[in-house]
């Protein structure tokens, strides 16, 4: 979940929702007080990404933006479907806001998002939770201003799963920082990894304009922007929509040259289409850090195929390779899935043998839990939970003895560091995240956003101490 703050709102320039934006600024400046709107984000990058339109749609129209949904008139729950777990977490916090519509019935409640896509989701909305007002597909975000203004004008409800395949430009932008930005350069996925549900609740692969990314990523680094992360299901797929030839390496090579202070990190890459090309990009780029997330997911061929991965062991180490020959000092994090149906303990040991080889700076590592309507789901040998966990704290134990070894290494050095400002847990310390995104916990005051030198006194596996010594 996020907090959205008041931030760089900018104008909606999208025509054909001038009629329906207008429709709702009327019913704002006609209020007494100022209606208030609170955003809630489950789920990844992309769904902060999502809120951040979302939060800056409803400001541009009037809104005021509250961290607390007991103030608001307007109430947007962005949603994720990537695990079970996540959609009832979505569900339990809506079923506690039927209070808030008891109290105040021109409350109005919008769900957006990955889980309302589904048609099961949907009914259930409809059936039970009558207070809900719309749904709102990620595909169809930009009309925002249209399903508020038919709620507000006639009353209905708007429960549906409407979806296009295009890309909406032009739409404000509400971040909720003022030194990192998330740029989305593509929407949807290809892919069909038999156990995500990804690419059925946010469709197929849409690419941003070149021009598009470029020109709002210049006006991020102009604006004081010093990190910012290009989103997409798979950036490595970015352009294959295109009839140009232009590829997500001629894209980053591009925004490298814009003059600034500032660095581009992306996300999140799939193996089978990450080239050597953009390895070249990355190793002679001005502001691209030495960092790459490459996940892995298994490390058994059998699996790789059960999950329709398009990739094998082999290709997916050599490309490791040729990254460490190019940026010997490249951090390199991953995702794994354990118990995956059918797995054996063999074939967990070749995914710890990965492990042993690559030597990762961090994984984010997951048990295998079944979605409803993908293919896995439905596979023969799905693997008992205690044999998943049991598997799971294996994982984790030999990626902190290796996380925590390759962290000693930089014990002594003096590393670059984005501030994050006081720590969440502890005021006299202050925290941020080295140019290969490791968190670093230091001594001395230091603004969000600010650039310092931090010489590394102390390592673990999931962290980096030392103090700072000067601006960088």
């Amino acid at each position: 979940m996020s907090k959205n703050c008041a931030k760089n709102t900018t104008a909606c320039v999208d025509s054909d929702m001038t009629p329906y934006i207008n429709a709702v600024r009327a019913y704002t400046a006609a209020r007494a007080v100022a209606p208030r709107c609170f955003v809630l984000t489950f789920g990844c990058q992309q769904n902060v990404a999502d809120s951040e339109r979302l939060a800056g749609m409803a400001a541009s129209m009037g809104y005021v933006i509250t961290d607390t949904p007991e103030q608001a008139d307007l109430i947007l729950v962005n949603t994720c479907a990537i695990r079970e777990h996540a959609e009832q977490k979505a569900l339990s916090v809506v079923g506690q806001y039927k209070h808030l519509r008891e109290k105040n019935p021109d409350l109005i409640i919008g769900l957006c998002g990955c889980m309302v896509a589904q048609e099961h989701r949907r009914a259930e909305l409809k059936k039970s939770y009558p207070y809900v007002s719309f749904t709102l597909c990620t595909s169809v975000l930009y009309r925002l201003p249209q399903y508020l203004a038919e709620v507000l004008e006639k009353g209905k409800r708007k429960i549906v799963g409407e979806e296009e395949h295009t890309v909406a430009e032009g739409c404000p932008v509400r971040r909720e920082s003022n030194y990192r930005a998330w740029v989305s350069i593509m929407y949807g996925c290809n892919n069909f990894c038999s156990y995500c549900i990804v690419p059925y609740v946010r469709g197929r692969e849409r690419s941003r304009a070149p021009d598009d990314i470029i020109a709002e990523v210049k006006g991020l680094v102009e604006s004081g922007y010093k990190e910012i992360t290009l989103l997409g299901q798979n950036v490595n797929s970015y352009g294959k929509d295109r009839a140009d030839g232009y590829r997500f390496p001629h894209l980053l090579a591009d925004l490298d040259k814009i003059e600034g202070d500032f660095i581009l990190r992306f996300m999140t890459s799939h193996p089978k289409d990450a080239t050597r090309e953009l390895i070249d990009v990355m190793a002679a780029g001005r502001h691209i850090p030495h960092s790459f997330h490459l996940p892995l997911q298994a490390g058994s061929d059998r699996i790789l195929s059960l999950m329709n991965r398009h990739y094998t062991r082999e290709k997916y180490l050599e490309m490791i390779s040729y990254m460490r020959e190019k940026m010997p000092d490249i951090s390199i994090t991953t995702d794994i899935i354990v118990a995956f149906p059918s797995e054996t303990e063999a074939e967990f040991e070749e995914t710890l043998d990965v492990l042993r080889h690559v030597r990762f700076d961090m994984i984010y590592s997951f048990i295998y839990s079944p979605r409803k309507g993908t293919p896995a789901a439905a596979m023969e040998g799905q693997i008992p939970h205690d044999v998943g966990a049991a598997r799971m704290n294996r994982l984790l134990a030999l990626q902190n003895e290796i996380a925590d070894a390759q962290n000693e290494k930089l014990v002594g050095q003096c590393l670059r560091v984005l501030s994050e400002g006081e720590s969440k847990t502890d005021p006299s310390t202050y925290t941020g995240r080295t140019d290969q995104n490791k968190i670093v916990f230091f001594t001395d005051p230091a603004r969000e956003g600010e650039w310092v030198t931090v010489k590394i006194e102390r390592a673990a596996a999931f962290a980096l101490y030392g103090t700072k010594v000067n601006k960088a």
